[in-house]
């Protein structure tokens, strides 16, 4: 079995592959192809999860992430996470490997998959709300899809909002709603209890997209921008399931014309549908992501052997 550490697999992990493979993954999803249940979470301390995400995926393969999260942590990431990938032939684990950035990276790709599906091809303003891991990760992944100009930067800690703002070239400012208001494209990486995201707020065209997520609180995004907006969820069976497998923004009621970012890869529901229409990207997190990561990170560490090889058997 190969062991790839944390700076094995930022090394070896293609973010502009990984939006591609995504796109994959999530069509075979869509088209009942990939095995995926929905995530199972036991309860911690401090308000912490430990959850268990399995996948198998024809073009990936099998692979099972455990994922923590810890909300309060400052020291160390909020989320950390293994993956264990098996050969899906005869179940040998076959390479275990970081999690932690893999979840952040294929976060932010399937923001960028969504974004560049849906978002208007001319947008120019993104604001980001947030200024953590995943804030910097879809600054990245984001501007690999559309051309800003602009860049905003909102977090309820002003001193991180400017140093991510510093980074990027972008600016800070003081509210969610300064962010927000004239922007072309959103994206909320927060652990808000409260919407951070006010329909009120969104100008006609916008692209939002949420990926924060809190089972203590009400979600990212206000019910009326959800009722508005054209709604597009990786997986309606994970993303629309009670917390902690759905997103807590469904709490309240389903829209009736939710789309899979499967089916808008392939074809079989539209997307934006004029220039005007709002779009929301609500994303949980699922585990074809995952093993579609994985497996472009186990195959980029076999051609360049990279990885420490060892043996959970005695032969």
């Amino acid at each position: 079995m190969i062991l790839l550490s944390q700076a094995d697999v930022r090394e070896l992990l293609d973010l502009d592959a990984l939006v591609d493979a995504l796109a994959a993954a999530h069509r075979e999803l869509s088209e009942g192809k990939a095995s995926m249940p929905p995530r199972i979470a036991a309860f911690a301390e401090r308000n912490g999860l430990l959850g268990a995400m399995p996948a198998y995926l024809p073009s990936a393969g099998l692979a099972c992430k455990l994922v923590s999260l810890f909300p309060e942590n400052r020291d160390r990431h909020t989320h950390q996470a293994l993956i264990c990938v098996f050969d899906p032939t005869n179940g040998t684990p076959v390479a275990l490997m970081d999690g932690t950035y893999i979840t952040a990276t294929r976060t932010a790709a399937g923001s960028a998959l969504a974004t560049r599906l849906l978002a208007r091809e001319d947008a120019s303003v993104l604001a980001i709300l947030g200024a953590g891991v995943q804030a910097r990760t879809h600054a990245d992944a984001l501007r690999r899809v559309r051309n800003f100009d602009e860049i905003r930067v909102a977090s309820r800690d002003q001193d991180r909002a400017a140093q991510l703002a510093d980074e990027l070239g972008g600016t800070a400012v003081e509210s969610w709603e300064q962010a927000v208001r004239g922007a072309d494209v959103v994206a909320a990486t927060t652990h808000a209890t409260e919407p951070v995201v006010l329909r009120e707020w969104l100008e006609p065209g916008v692209h939002v997209n949420s990926v924060g997520a809190n089972p203590a609180g009400r979600g990212e995004v206000d019910a009326a921008t959800v009722r508005d907006a054209l709604v597009a969820v990786e997986f309606r069976e994970s993303t629309l399931a009670p917390p902690p497998a759905g997103a807590a923004e469904f709490r309240d009621g389903v829209p009736p014309d939710v789309v899979e970012l499967g089916e808008l890869v392939a074809g079989t529901k539209p997307g934006r549908t004029s220039p005007d229409q709002i779009t929301l990207y609500k994303s949980v997190g699922v585990a074809v992501q995952d093993a579609a990561a994985a497996a472009l990170v186990l195959a980029a560490a076999h051609e360049r052997s990279i990885g420490r090889k060892i043996e959970l058997e005695e032969r």
